[in-house]
């Protein structure tokens, strides 16, 4: 690889014992996948802050880096955590996880990164703009930056993304590569998908059908932002998909000339819906995978005000749920037996180990992640049965 008489100096330690390690990481990631050279980064977000996911060995990691004096180079943000940093009580969640998961973000705050603990960027007003190269992680913000907002990112490992924020570079590989972003399947949607909870279900199927390419969706005339999280969400969970297109809706269409065609209809969406619903009943209903938008915090409220008492939980960013305080929506969820959370999901929280077994999902990558993450039943439907019910 070329490096830069900069890029240098951080690998031979000049710049300390944290950016060289760091560098190393890179330089190793950059040898795997043939990058000719590193390119900057305008933002970074590191993954990899849930305990239940890193453990004691992923503690040590991250303490170590920070016991280095790491201090990050660009602008980086963080992945949920396992818990609400101050309701974790409240939440159920054990003790002696809380103290560990503490550990782990205070450790990484100390490094200079801003405590976002939200898997939606996006929401909260980090927005990198068309063509623009960011190292980002989790896997439905990366399918959000690509193909929504345009950003040129490969799906970041932890310790590759802390890397790449310690030293402001990333490998050029993969989809930093304008030869790599061009679609191969086109996906002809044949059947009227206009729901969130439909959007997720596409995704689900279309992710396990073409497995790592790159799709192109016709016939979404009226996919939006929230929409457009949801199917991409799906998508990189059920088959790694980082990258799609929707014709006149995302910022860019490419699609090679020879490219594999393959129709969805209402049938195999329903059978989709179907094998992912393995429970009838629930003993909590989730909303948040991704993390909910303050629109969807607000159809939360308006919906359990029309019904009963509601364990329901919503899972958002901290200045997400500041806002919905501030409107009251927390409040009448509240109100109707539902909590709000922030810094954490009800993937990466622990919740076989408070007791819970069957869960309601609106999201095609909670459904899919649950069961075995969580070891959950689940009930997938839309937001306005889930909540009727």
């Amino acid at each position: 690889m070329f490096l830069t008489k900069e890029e240098e100096r951080m690998l031979n330690g000049e710049h300390g014992e944290a950016a060289q390690k760091a560098m190393e990481i890179l330089v190793a990631l950059g040898k795997i996948y043939g990058a000719e050279k590193m390119i900057p980064v305008s933002s970074v977000q590191v993954a990899g802050v849930s305990y239940k996911t890193m453990g004691d060995a992923g503690l040590e990691f991250i303490e170590e880096f920070a016991c280095m004096g790491a201090k990050v180079k660009v602008p980086t943000f963080i992945n949920p955590a396992g818990m609400d940093k101050m309701r974790w009580k409240e939440m159920g969640v054990p003790e002696e996880f809380a103290q560990k998961q503490i550990r782990l973000m205070n450790a990484y705050e100390s490094m200079g990164i801003t405590p976002t603990y939200t898997c939606a960027p996006y929401h909260i007003g980090i927005r990198p703009k068309l063509g623009e190269h960011v190292a980002w992680s989790e896997s439905n913000a990366v399918s959000f930056a690509n193909s929504v907002l345009g950003a040129r990112t490969n799906r970041e490992g932890g310790p590759s993304a802390l890397a790449a924020a310690i030293t402001g570079r990333t490998p050029e590989y993969g989809l930093h590569l304008d030869e790599n972003r061009i679609a191969n399947v086109l996906v002809k949607v044949k059947t009227d998908v206009s729901t969130r909870f439909m959007y997720g279900a596409l995704g689900a199927l279309v992710g396990k059908m073409v497995k790592g390419k790159i799709p192109a969706f016709e016939g979404l005339e009226n996919a939006n932002d929230i929409t457009m999280k949801y199917l991409g969400a799906a998508m990189a969970a059920s088959g790694s998909v980082a990258l799609y297109y929707i014709k006149d809706a995302t910022p860019e269409w490419k699609l090679k000339e020879d490219y594999e065609t393959i129709e969805v209809d209402n049938k195999m969406i329903k059978e989709t819906i179907e094998n992912m619903n393995t429970t009838e009943d629930t003993e909590i209903i989730t909303i948040g995978c991704p993390h909910a938008s303050l629109e969807e915090i607000e159809e939360v409220a308006n919906l359990i005000k029309e019904g009963g008492m509601k364990k329901v939980w919503v899972f958002t960013a901290r200045k997400i749920y500041e806002k919905a305080l501030e409107k009251g929506y927390v409040k009448t969820i509240e109100n109707k037996g539902g909590k709000v959370f922030a810094d954490t999901c009800m993937v990466v929280a622990p919740l076989y180990e408070m007791g819970i077994r069957r869960t309601g999902v609106n999201s095609g990558k909670a459904a899919k992640y649950l069961p075995s993450f969580n070891k959950q039943k689940i009930k997938y439907d839309n937001i306005k049965k889930l909540l009727s019910e």
